[in-house]
């Protein structure tokens, strides 16, 4: 039997780790995880002093791109994100809003059949350097103005989500209380641009938050299926490094920060 095969595994598996600086037996789950996922997003968040650089690098220019701003619902004591639940609703200039509820993290076993079935309903291993998770995400296209509405209390909250989300959401929601009365956390305008760059097979999602105070997080990502994890997430590593991004520095979730932002 030809070495080559493992020879070429071994060599992707060490160009993906400059991704996932991962151990290599944890790296080893990550990929049987994998098995269990609709696609996987990788993301890096580029330290604060490089993101002018590394749009500059990249091509990007946000004055260009459709603004947006994002909400989360959440109750007062942050009971929904304590138990691994996350809503966020999203307003888009000159485009549709969308709702989500995502599950995260979540047991690929744990998961309803129902809802595991339904088309609406995407599983994913989100991953940056260091760390992985695998979450559920139950999204709902909205109009043009229906966020901007809601968030003018114009509307109840309960009119952001289709039917499935608000029985997701109420069976999590703690007693006595119900979807209108969660607290809305927001806004954070976001900037999204969208590229490929030579060297990566899958687009290359840029987005910058902005918090009300200016503060701001720029993060990378790109999807793809769950067959070809390692490929990509080496393809991402030497184009990132390739345009000077630091794969190194400490990372962050973006609904994390958010949630921090706007606590109390």
């Amino acid at each position: 039997m030809s070495r080559k095969p493992a020879k070429e595994r071994r060599r992707v598996l060490a160009a993906a780790q400059d991704f996932w600086q991962l151990p290599d037996d944890e790296l080893e789950q990550l990929l049987v995880l994998t098995h269990e996922a609709d696609r996987v997003e990788l993301k890096l968040t580029v330290p604060a002093p490089a993101h002018d650089a590394t749009c500059a690098a990249l091509g990007v220019d946000f004055a260009r791109v459709p603004a947006q701003r994002v909400y989360y619902l959440d109750t007062e004591d942050r009971t929904l994100h304590r138990h691994g639940v996350v809503v966020r609703v999203r307003s888009t200039e000159r485009k549709p809003g969308d709702s989500v509820i995502k599950l995260r993290p979540v047991s690929p076993d744990g998961i309803p059949a129902a809802l595991r079935q339904s088309k609406q309903f995407v599983v994913e291993v989100d991953g940056m350097p260091g760390s992985y998770v695998f979450s559920g995400a139950l999204k709902f296209r909205l109009g043009h103005h229906d966020v901007e509405r809601a968030m003018a209390q114009r509307r109840p909250l309960r009119e952001l989500f289709s039917k499935p989300q608000q029985r997701l959401l109420a069976a999590r929601l703690p007693e006595r209380v119900v979807i209108d009365d969660l607290v809305i956390l927001g806004p954070v305008d976001v900037c999204r641009s969208k590229l490929v760059p030579d060297g990566l097979d899958h687009a290359l999602l840029v987005e910058q938050w902005t918090f009300p105070d200016s503060s701001r997080i720029l993060e990378l990502s790109t999807r793809c299926p769950p067959d070809a994890t390692l490929r990509v997430a080496a393809q991402l590593a030497a184009v990132l490094r390739a345009h000077g991004v630091d794969l190194t520095g400490p990372q962050q979730t973006k609904t994390r920060a958010a949630l921090d932002f706007f606590s109390p």
